[in-house]
Formats: structure tokens, sequence, C-alpha cells
């Protein structure tokens, strides 16, 4: 009989099985990719920026598959699931852009471009490998959400109308396409971070990042691998009675 520790550890471990990330080439989808690998998933991962792909491929113990991907292109989408060949056993929905600015100055252009990359990627790329993944019987989808689906920070000095409105799509996204797989076999989860140290937090005003970390009640930013830790516990058999739920993983910042 096996040791009861080994056999809950083992419920984690995704030998065997193929993950595709999107907007992979950096950032929290660049670790969440690393994050699966070291649990031995065989990645594929996609960016848009093609360049950067290509650059971090080196990064992996094993080198992933790569392509590059406009999410806000449907048919690109179907065409990738037609060069991979086979449909990957877990989809984490990553690829996301934020463009801050008071509404009155946010543009028809920077609305559309947000909403398109941050809520038309996740559907179309769970509605092309989603359905795949049903059609088997089998699959795990991990979205990333965000704090800002269910709450407003306050910006300083702007604010992010857009990214906010796309993330609680995403939520609803998640909770409904749940809904709809759970009895094809097929589990659709989310993960909401909070605000989260990059390449991206890292240019703020540093009086910025020590405002917004004192909000925090753990009282700093998390660390990339911190949120991909949540998303391979929702891509692997040990969150197996899961199912359209949205992980916060935001240091306690949403429980003020």
């Amino acid at each position: 009989m096996p040791h009861r520790g080994t056999s809950s550890l083992s419920k984690f471990d995704l030998t065997g099985k193929a993950a595709l990330v999107t907007g992979g080439a950096r950032g929290i989808g660049l670790q969440i990719a690393l994050t699966l690998q070291e649990a031995g998933a065989e990645i594929i991962l996609t960016d848009a920026d093609g360049v950067s792909l290509a650059d971090v491929a080196d990064r992996f113990p094993v080198k992933p598959q790569v392509y590059q991907l406009d999410v806000t292109a449907s048919q690109a989408i179907r065409d990738l699931a037609g060069k991979i060949g086979s449909c990957p056993d877990i989809l984490v929905n990553n690829a996301g852009v934020s463009r801050a600015a008071p509404t009155s100055q946010t543009t028809d252009e920077d609305w559309r471009f947000v909403l398109s990359v941050n809520l038309d990627g996740v559907f179309y790329c769970s509605r092309t490998f989603g359905s795949l993944m049903a059609e088997r019987g089998s699959g795990s989808i991990v979205n990333i959400s965000s704090m800002c689906s269910e709450i407003v920070t306050r910006q300083e000095p702007s604010v992010v109308t857009a990214y906010n409105a796309s993330k609680a799509g995403v939520n609803m996204v998640t909770k409904t396409l749940a809904c709809e797989w759970a009895r094809s076999g097929v589990r659709v989860n989310a993960v909401a971070p909070g605000f989260v140290a990059s390449d991206m937090t890292h240019k703020l005003p540093q009086e910025q990042i020590k405002s917004w970390s004192e909000q925090t009640p753990m009282g700093r930013f998390a660390q990339p691998h911190e949120i991909a830790s949540a998303v391979h516990f929702l891509a692997s058999d040990a969150s197996s009675y899961m199912t359209g739920a949205v992980l916060s993983v935001d240091g306690g910042f949403t429980c003020w």
C-alpha cells in the first residue's frame, strides 16, 4: 500500500500531460510554464511577441514547443490547434494587457484592445481547445483573472476601467464554461492575483509600489512563482473536485 503522503503528492504530478500557456514570453506566464514543466508537463508556449518567445525557450530544461500567437485572432487559434495535432491536457489563458488612463481619456481603440486580448482571447482559446477537451472527455483550463475583477483599487494617478471590466468578464466566462463542460470531464477555474512583482511593476514609481504594498495585508507584492503554484494546483488532479472557482492569490487585499 503506497505511503499516504506520496499518494497525495502524486496528484500534483503532470508527467505525460501537455500544457499550453498563452502570453508565456515573460512575467507570470513564463513562470507558470516553467513551474508546469518542473511538475512534468510538456510545454506549448505561445506569445504575440515572437522574438521574446524565441529568446526565452532556452531557459527551459526541456525546450518547449513555441508558437507566435495573437489570441485576438480566432482563426489563428484554430490554425494552432491543427499545428499541434493533439489537444493539450491543460490550457492556461494567461495573455493579458492593460492601458491605464482616466475614462475620459480612454479611446475606443484602447477599450477594444484591452477587452479583445483579455476577454475575447480567453473565450477564443477556450472555445477551440476546451471543445476538443470536452470531446475527449478530460482537461483542465486555468484562466488568469485579477483581484480587479471584484474590486476597484486606488489607482495612482490613473484608473483602468477596461482592464477591470475585462477581468470581471473572465470570471463569468470561467463559471459559465465550468457549468457547461463539468459532465464532459473538463474543469475550468481561474486565479485572481493581486499586485505581482514583474517587469511591468518594477517600472512603477517607488512611492506607488510602497503605497500599494502598504494597502496589502501581507505588506508586499506577490512573486510570479507564487501565482504559478496556484495555477499548478488548479491544473493538476489535486484540485479534481474544483470547477468554476476563482482562487484569490492577493496577499489578503480583497479581505479589507
